[in-house]
Order: C-alpha cells, then sequence, then structure tokens
C-alpha cells in the first residue's frame, strides 16, 4: 500500500478523503494548519503552516501527495493569497520532487474554464483554460494547475491528477458555494444560467480513486447533467430575484468585499451569469459514478429557507419590499464608493 500525504486534511473533503485512505489500508500523513478532528487511528498528523513547514521531511518516505490545500476570502489580499495558494503549491511540489514522490493529486476548480457567454455546455476537459481575470480564485487554480503540469514534464515517471469540480457542496458549504448563493439573489436582467453541484462525498471518492490508480490527466467532477435556473429557485424555497444592471452589481460587491461586510467578491459575478457546468465522462470512464444527483447535493447544504414557508400573499408583498430596499441599498452603496473615489 501507498503511503499519500494529504494537504488540507482537516476540510470537508479532506477529513473524508483521510478516513476512507486509511480506512483502505493506506499509510496516511495529513497536513493542515488546523488540527484535524476525529483522525482515525494511525493517520500521523502534522499541524503545520504550509508557507513555512520543512515539506521535504514530511514527505520523506510518501509515494502520493494529495493537494486539498487553498486559501480565499476578504481577510487576505491578493499578494497573501498568492503566496498562500501559488508559492505553496510550488513549494511542495519542490520538496516532492526532492522526495522522491511519483504521483501528485490536485483539486482545482471547474472555474479555470471561466464564465463566458460562449462556452459550450457541458465543457469538456479539452476546452481551453481561461479564467475570468477578475476572479483571483480561478485564476490562482489555474496557475496551480500549470504548476503541476510543469512538475510532471520535469521529473520523468511521474503522473498527475487535475481534478476540476464543480460547486463542491454537502453539510459543510464551501467558501465558492456560499458566495455564488449570496450573489445569486441579485442578477442582471435575463441572466438564467445553469447550476452545478458536486456532494463533498464524491468529491473525496473521487480524490481517493486518483491517488490509488494514479489517474493521469485532468478530469472533470460534477453530477450527471445540471439544474436549470428556475429549478434550483425552486428547490431553494428563494424569494423573487432583484434584477440590477451588472455595472451597478459589480460596484455593490465589490465595495462589500473592500469592506470584508460581504462573502461576494466582484469577480465572481460573470460566474453567476454565464454557464460553466462540464461533462463527467472521463471520470466516469475511469471508474468514479457519483452518488448524489445536484438536487440531492443542493438540498443537504440547504434544507429550507424561511421563504418557503411563507404564504403565497405574503410573499407578493416582500416581494416588493425587497425590490425597493434592495435597490436603496444598492445605490446608497455605490454614491458613497463614488464619493470617496472624488475625495481621492
Amino acid at each position: 500500500m501507498p503511503t499519500i500525504v494529504v494537504t488540507g486534511a482537516a476540510g470537508g473533503v479532506g477529513r473524508r478523503a483521510v478516513a476512507s485512505l486509511a480506512g483502505a489500508g493506506h499509510t496516511v500523513v495529513a497536513i493542515d494548519v488546523a488540527r484535524v478532528p476525529d483522525a482515525p487511528a494511525g493517520v500521523e498528523v502534522h499541524v503545520a503552516d504550509l508557507v513555512t513547514a520543512d515539506l521535504k521531511q514530511v514527505l520523506e518516505g510518501a509515494d502520493v501527495v494529495v493537494h486539498l490545500a487553498f486559501a480565499y476570502g476578504p481577510d487576505l489580499d491578493d499578494d497573501e493569497l498568492a503566496v498562500a495558494n501559488v508559492e505553496v503549491t510550488r513549494r511542495l511540489l519542490d520538496a516532492a520532487g526532492d522526495a522522491g514522490v511519483r504521483h501528485a493529486v490536485l483539486v482545482s476548480s471547474a472555474a479555470v474554464y471561466g464564465a463566458w457567454p460562449d462556452n459550450p455546455v457541458p465543457l469538456t476537459e479539452d476546452a481551453p483554460v481561461r479564467p475570468n481575470p477578475g476572479f483571483t480564485y480561478a485564476v490562482h487554480k489555474a496557475e496551480c494547475e500549470r504548476l503541476c503540469h510543469e512538475w510532471r514534464e520535469g521529473h520523468p515517471g511521474t503522473t498527475v491528477t487535475v481534478l476540476r469540480p464543480a460547486v463542491a457542496i454537502g453539510e459543510d458549504e464551501s467558501w465558492l458555494a456560499r458566495s455564488l448563493s449570496a450573489a445569486a439573489g441579485i442578477r442582471t436582467p435575463g441572466d438564467e444560467p445553469p447550476s452545478q453541484f458536486v456532494h463533498v462525498d464524491d468529491l473525496a471518492e473521487a480524490v481517493c480513486l486518483a491517488a490509488r490508480e494514479r489517474l493521469d490527466g485532468v478530469y472533470n467532477v460534477a453530477a450527471d447533467g445540471w439544474i436549470d435556473d428556475e429549478t434550483l429557485r425552486s428547490l431553494a424555497g428563494a424569494p423573487p430575484r432583484l434584477p440590477v444592471p451588472e455595472r451597478l452589481v459589480t460596484r455593490a460587491a465589490a465595495l462589500t468585499w473592500r469592506l470584508r461586510v460581504g462573502p461576494t467578491p466582484p469577480g465572481i459575478i460573470p460566474y453567476t451569469r454565464h454557464p460553466w457546468v462540464v461533462a463527467n465522462g472521463r471520470l466516469r470512464a475511469a471508474g468514479w459514478a457519483p452518488r448524489h444527483s445536484n438536487e440531492e447535493a443542493f438540498v443537504a447544504a440547504h434544507p429550507g429557507t424561511w421563504w418557503s414557508r411563507v404564504s403565497p400573499r405574503r410573499r407578493q408583498e416582500l416581494a416588493l419590499g425587497v425590490t425597493t430596499a434592495g435597490l436603496a441599498g444598492l445605490v446608497t452603496g455605490a454614491v458613497a464608493l463614488l464619493r470617496r473615489r472624488g475625495r481621492r
């Protein structure tokens, strides 16, 4: 049984992958900046910061490294994020090469395809990587992919699996899922792109398959098919969407993100407007099959909302109030931003 090192082991996918790999008899080394809760007996746990830790020492004797760790959020600026994500990936791969690791698994994101009006539905692994420039999360994921491909070329005999999951969702939502959900209530007129998810249990199984079988290449990870906008809103029990011009939406998101009072970075707005759903046929052919549909994954993370329990008449009354208040709030935010720029 190969020895497998897992970074980001305290996260939802990391915990599941560690438990599954250890249960299958693998020697597992779990690394995270936080304590790994409920680590199975026999798992070697390292609480360490990947920015400064001696990674070569941790990777000595390992056959496979699974890289799940990734940082994002309003508490870090772009330079700090570049260090936490891109430079950490570079350090990890350098250490893996020095330690003789033969296979690497990177969990990237389907967001690297970008959200563009001309995207085919669905996207296959042969589609070009073109993340929207304003979305640092997707840009950094794409750069980490590039580093992995570069590492493989520089180390003959090694293999690399790049997994590109749709929005990971489950009992514990990912940051990306929360941000998209927060942005979904306010869209520009006519935006009804399809949505797609993967349950964290299914994503963890994809990670384990890639590590066990040493899959080589790029694989999309998603539930079968996708959900249209009307179905998604019905499942969410969501209130009426507030149609707002794109320029105003982007400015409002930028303002709340900079003030650290909102979960939605302005660069994510295109991902609520244009399609970026993927095909999972390549990973299915490798032996993986999702156990959860898009609907099941979504409902697992959204057991119900207050809106779904409101009477139809009250919904109409509240909808009018939401529209008025929402427009006022967005206009106020935009005016405040313009005034601040004027003073500067």
